[in-house]
């Protein structure tokens, strides 16, 4: 066979439109080998373009065929050939053996048209084919649930099965006796009124889902940064592609299935996929194989994809776990009993009404409209009696319905759908409901300072070569060697990289802002060429950065000598204690002896007095490269000082928090002098009040013993040149104290800080994958300003189920005390079960979306956290409902009985005045439970369109139940006397409100007192 690598086109003996590259391997020299590697991708390329237009033109099967010694293996893009299963299936069963017999990753890259340094090309055409032959990097979800789910679970409460029988009953014995044209309606009243009750509560529970559904996509929406056509960039994770070459770095979740490229100690964690808690070292001899859904743990590295979405382990797992948001929140399960307690109530009281009237109707004294008793004994028709109980048992059953506030759940549902829905457009996304509420009850907030209380914006401002300051053009104020050091320095020991179209165009930085930094200033300021560094040395071992040692180091060697070095880069102090020597600016090296060390220390700490964050850099030749970087008696070269200016809204949501009654402690890993300076400029240290025991190091707070720890954490609210198992003793110990703790973090070893923590706050742009999995809310812009917004809708969360307890409890107490009264001393009760059916739609549904959709307002922060312990239902809402309650059955009782001969009217008008009455009291009262305290109930209405737009369509609905539909709703039209009068009773609810709220109360819970007089 020809050495030569040969390209078959559509003229060929294959089949038409298969493109077939055949590659010999020959022994030959590294020279060959690379001049052979760019004659395929040469030929590749060419291959490819030269069948585009055939390709768009008429359906062709294309196959890229890579011929080794002894297998022959194709990829193919339609899925169609088996050997591009065994491309899929060599990454999932990890099969080293075909890796070997496809020749490695360069043979794969080069099938798959992509180059290993510059990616793919990335644009639409070349987008489009990829994912029409590899498919998308997605998975199949299980359809959302349909609205006929939600109208099923609806069918299924038992009060709402018993009505429906007792409407069928009702409608089967009306139609009998009094034929299909008038029977109907006693019967067909309740079957509408349970189909409306069902649909709106459907409805509702249908597109709280659907938002749910949207959030989750949301959340699962990653950013992954990869390089196309030479431009490293970030997309999401959904438009991975087959081909691409992803960037990874430590906190990273693999895209998709692929094969290791580059790079170095990479490891990472695949318990998800296989359960083993050890981590996996990669590389590209003994294991190349990255799979989707592992975590990078540590290193860098780039991969190259071979298999997306429902090709990989990871998709296959995904699509057949259900997603379902079943987590019950705390509130929701105290709610839960509230809602069991209340409806046992609410049997008791049915079934006593049941019994009465049973009693009353069996020994004649139940009477119609026409004042006959309805039973005669042996004279009654059977489909009489049957009528009668049937009506019965329909009452005491509507009032278990209107007894059990199964609003109660749904206002909870309602309010954290709709706080996680504004959440997200205050750049807070919730992953855990319960988070919402919890910070409602948050007492301490630990945050972060890089990027969270500062902008991120990295930007070197200060320089220093040795111990001398640098001024004005550096690249030509210090000597050429020690140019030289610092070019290797910065751009061989870094994670960041720089783009440039072309020589006239800015260059573009990606990476971390602390590497952009360093990396903009090397290349602006130390003319630093980045692509001629890569190209002329060779990068031997790397020592990550971890935020333990706060370091990272690289051992590099010129191509063109023999020369090694070992170059270090962190935190100033720690790279200036491994040093012995440093440079001046004339390139001699001298001794750093103790009065030298301690005169750098001073400027250091003069640049980080300024809210610098310094980072030094050192070097040392190395004659063997070591398994283990040399860490001492290196060469100081110099320090960068890096200013991040504090965002600009910190103060004041600083102050804020303050005002609220929350603590915030800053945690961070820089310098204490820097910490301080920030502090200071954000408003969370106070001059004016330093005692000297509000800062400390990591290393001294994890010095303290348990005893003393606890005696000083209250003190403390800045900790410095802290690890992250320092942030995690710090909340560990304030939980012990029985505060509420939220924490910021950005980084992978936040994880377990961030799971302690009562509320885990992960960052948006900076935080890891690992950071935010561990997590209960993702701050999206990284800004403090931010947490405080959560906060306040913790708060708020928690008031609006507060207002709607209220309200609810009020039109409870009131219904069941009106149809007991009515019940044991008339014989009858004032409110049919349509009417009954009709309170509660209002009650529930109408008044859960009227109430619980408030936003949060400034008020919310005038008052102390919500103490976990704190009843649902305080001194304050009892004094509201006990009132608002008595009130109406005062007055309901009073038309119950003194009605008629008060308004000169029939049974069925006074009855309807009674039902007109207690509904516009519900409306009434909607506004008095907008503020629990607070004596102006009508403050920030109008920001509400949701509220008056149901207390609008209830009065609406209402006159068409009493003026129109007043067979099916059991009523008698009202004169405009007659209503001005309901209006008049309902409306002074307003103010004996305010009245009402004018009586002070006790600060000890009133449960508290029953149980002292039980005890």
């Amino acid at each position: 066979m020809s050495s030569k690598p040969r390209l078959r086109g559509p003229g060929s003996s294959r089949e038409s439109g298969e493109v077939v590259l055949e590659v010999s391997s020959l022994n030959l020299g590294e020279p060959r080998k690379r001049w052979r590697s760019a004659f395929i991708a040469i030929y590749c390329t060419r291959a490819l373009r030269s069948v585009v237009r055939e390709i768009v033109c008429r359906p062709a099967e294309t196959v890229i065929n890579l011929k080794g010694i002894d297998k022959n293996v194709s990829i193919d893009p339609s899925f169609a050939s088996d050997d591009t299963k065994k491309l899929i299936n060599m990454v999932k069963e990890k099969n080293l053996d075909a890796f070997h017999d496809l020749e490695g990753v360069d043979r794969i890259a080069a099938a798959l048209m992509t180059n290993p340094e510059t990616g793919i090309r990335g644009d639409d055409e070349d987008l489009k084919r990829r994912r029409e032959a590899f498919g998308i990097n997605n998975y199949h979800r299980r359809p959302p649930k349909s609205f006929f789910y939600f109208v099923v679970g609806s069918l299924k409460d038992p009060t709402i099965l018993i009505l429906l029988v007792c409407a069928s009953l009702s409608l089967a014995f009306g139609i009998k006796e009094e034929g299909p044209r008038e029977g109907w309606y006693d019967g067909g009243s309740i079957f509408i009124a349970v189909f409306m009750v069902v649909i709106v509560s459907a409805v509702t529970n249908f597109r709280q889902s659907r938002q749910f559904n949207e959030l989750s996509k949301v959340s699962n929406n990653i950013q992954i940064d990869v390089v196309r056509n030479g431009r490293r960039q970030r997309i999401s994770i959904f438009d991975i592609v087959v081909g691409d070459v992803v960037c990874l770095k430590i906190g990273d979740q693999i895209p998709a299935d692929g094969i290791f490229l580059d790079g170095h100690s990479l490891q990472v964690d695949e318990s998800s996929m296989t359960g083993e808690s050890d981590h996996v070292e990669i590389n590209k001899d003994v294991h190349p194989f990255l799979v989707s859904g592992a975590k990078v743990v540590d290193g860098y590295g780039q991969m190259l994809v071979t298999s997306v979405g429902m090709n990989t382990s990871w998709g296959e797992m995904m699509s057949s776990i259900s997603h379902d948001n079943n987590e019950q929140t705390p509130l929701q399960v105290r709610l839960n009993k509230l809602t069991s307690a209340i409806g046992k109530v609410g049997s008791v009281v049915a079934l006593s009404v049941l019994l009465v009237l049973l009693v009353r109707y069996f020994t004649g004294n139940t009477v119609d409209e026409n004042g006959n008793r309805q039973y005669n004994g042996k004279k009654t028709k059977f489909d009489d009696i049957m009528n009668g109980i049937v009506h019965i048992i329909s009452v005491a059953v509507t009032i278990i319905v209107v007894a059990i506030p199964e609003g109660l759940p749904l206002a909870v549902t309602l309010t954290l759908a709709y706080s996680m829905k504004r959440m997200m457009a205050d750049q807070a996304m919730v992953r855990r409901l319960s988070a919402c509420e919890t910070m409602g009850s948050a007492t301490i907030i630990c945050t972060d300072k890089t990027g969270t209380l500062t902008m991120n914006q990295m930007k070197v401002t200060d320089f220093k070569l040795g111990k001398e300051a640098i001024l004005g053009n550096i690249a030509s104020a210090i000597h050429p060697n020690i140019l030289e050091l610092f070019h290797e320095g910065v751009a061989l020991n870094t994670t960041a990289s720089v783009y440039k179209a072309d020589s006239a165009s800015e260059p573009e930085f990606s990476g971390s802002p602390t590497e952009k930094a360093i990396l903009s200033w090397a290349v602006q300021e130390l003319n630093l060429d980045m692509t001629k560094m890569k190209q002329s040395y060779d990068i031997l071992q790397v020592e990550t950065f971890n935020s333990q040692k706060k370091r990272s180091g690289a051992l590099v060697k010129k191509k063109s000598e023999e020369t090694i070095h070992v170059h270090w880069k962190g935190a100033a102090e720690i790279i200036l204690r491994m040093c012995s020597r440093y440079y001046d600016k004339s390139g001699v090296v001298k001794t750093l002896n103790k009065p030298e060390q301690e005169g750098v220390m001073h400027q250091i700490e003069g640049m980080a007095s300024q809210a610098l964050r310094c980072i030094a850099f050192a070097h040392s030749p190395v004659e063997v490269a070591h398994q283990n970087l040399v860490e001492d008696n290196l060469i100081f070269l110099g320090v960068v000082g890096l200013k991040d200016p504090c965002r600009p809204s910190v103060k004041e949501a600083i102050d804020l928090c303050r005002k609220a009654g929350v603590q915030i402690k800053m945690i961070t890993g820089d310098n204490i002098l820097t910490a301080r300076a920030i502090a200071l400029e954000c408003g969370i240290l106070d001059p004016s009040k330093s005692t000297g025991k509000e800062m400390v190091e990591g290393v001294e707070f994890r010095s303290y013993s348990e005893e003393e720890r606890m005696t000083k954490i209250d003190n403390i609210k800045v900790m410095a040149r802290s690890s992250p198992s320092d942030k995690l003793l710090m909340i560990q110990s304030l939980k012990k104290k029985g505060e509420v703790v939220a924490v910021t973090g950005d980084g992978t070893n936040d994880a377990p800080a961030l799971k302690e923590a009562n509320v885990g706050l992960a960052m948006g742009i900076q935080g890891t994958e690992v950071a935010k999995e561990s997590s209960d809310i993702v701050i999206l812009d990284d800004n403090f300003k931010s947490v405080v917004s959560i906060l306040k809708w913790g708060r708020c969360v928690y008031n609006n189920i507060q207002k709607f307890i209220q309200f609810q409890l009020t039109v409870n107490v009131a219904a069941l005390v009106i149809n007991f009264v009515a019940a044991c001393s008339a014989g009858e009760v004032p409110l049919t079960a349509v009417q009954l059916l009709w309170v509660n739609l209002i009650m529930d549904t109408l008044g859960a979306l009227a109430l619980a959709t408030d936003r949060p307002t400034d008020e919310l922060m005038d008052r102390p956290p919500i103490g976990w312990k704190e009843p649902l239902v305080t001194n304050v809402m009892w004094r509201n409902l006990i009132f608002q309650a008595l009130y109406q059955i005062i007055v309901l009782l009073t038309l119950q009985f003194r009605g008629r001969s008060i308004f000169k009217v029939r049974e069925l008008v006074k009855n309807t005045i009674i039902f007109n009455t207690f509904v516009l009291c519900q409306v009434f009262n909607e506004f008095n439970a907008r503020k629990l305290e607070r004596k102006n109930v009508f403050q920030g209405i109008l920001k509400n369109r949701l509220f008056l737009s149901i207390v609008a369509a209830t009065i609406i609905l209402q006159v068409l139940m009493v003026e129109l539909l007043r067979k099916f709703a059991d009523t008698e039209r009202l004169n405009w006397m007659q209503w001005g009068i309901c209006i008049i009773l309902a409306s002074l609810s307003w103010p004996l409100a305010w009245v009402v709220k004018c009586i002070p109360v006790p600060k000890t819970p009133f449960l508290n007192y029953l149980k002292w007089k039980r005890s």
